[in-house]
């Protein structure tokens, strides 16, 4: 049982980097590999495009929630990193998998306040990933966070969904 929109912030949660300090656009591809102008790569965390492939195929929903003040080049990154298919099925761009973008200044609430209205999830709904214990501010929303230190990988997934579920349950 999963929640039904889970939500991810970017920097070190998703990928090892700020984009708006550590990137300088424009981004391109090198081989399979997104670059910026430096040639600095951009890419997610090894077990990032399996997580995002696995909720999207289950039907969850997806958003991204990212205080950064390069909202642009954030998201040519998430349109240049490809996510693999299942069982050899076709690539796609991480942006596809992505059912809201709230990737903008300020604080956490306002993005969440953006993907309730456009998406009518309550926010009992939602669990969201973050390594900056600040905005764990989202819970006065009733959205269950969960800390993300080191970035994501299965078992840090893992854990926070089963907060989640005990949240949920009590």
């Amino acid at each position: 049982m999963f929640p039904k929109l889970i939500a991810f912030d970017l920097d070190y949660t998703l990928w090892d980097l700020w984009i708006d300090t550590h990137v300088t656009g424009p981004l391109r591809l090198s081989g399979d590999t997104v670059v910026d102008a430096h040639g600095t790569p951009v890419e997610f965390y090894s077990e990032v495009p399996g997580i995002l492939r696995r909720l999207h195929s289950e039907g969850v929903l997806l958003a991204a929630c990212s205080r950064t003040h390069a909202p642009n080049l954030a998201r040519q990154a998430l349109k240049l990193l490809v996510v693999p298919g299942n069982d050899g099925g076709p690539a796609q761009a991480a942006i596809e998998l992505f059912d809201d973008l709230e990737i903008y200044p300020g604080s956490k609430l306002a993005h969440f306040c953006a993907v309730h209205s456009k998406t009518g999830v309550p926010y009992e709904q939602m669990l969201f990933f973050d390594d900056e214990p600040r905005n764990r501010e989202v819970e006065s929303l009733g959205v269950t966070f969960h800390l993300t230190p080191t970035g994501i990988d299965s078992a840090t997934f893992d854990a926070g969904v089963q907060t989640w579920r005990r949240r949920v349950r009590s």
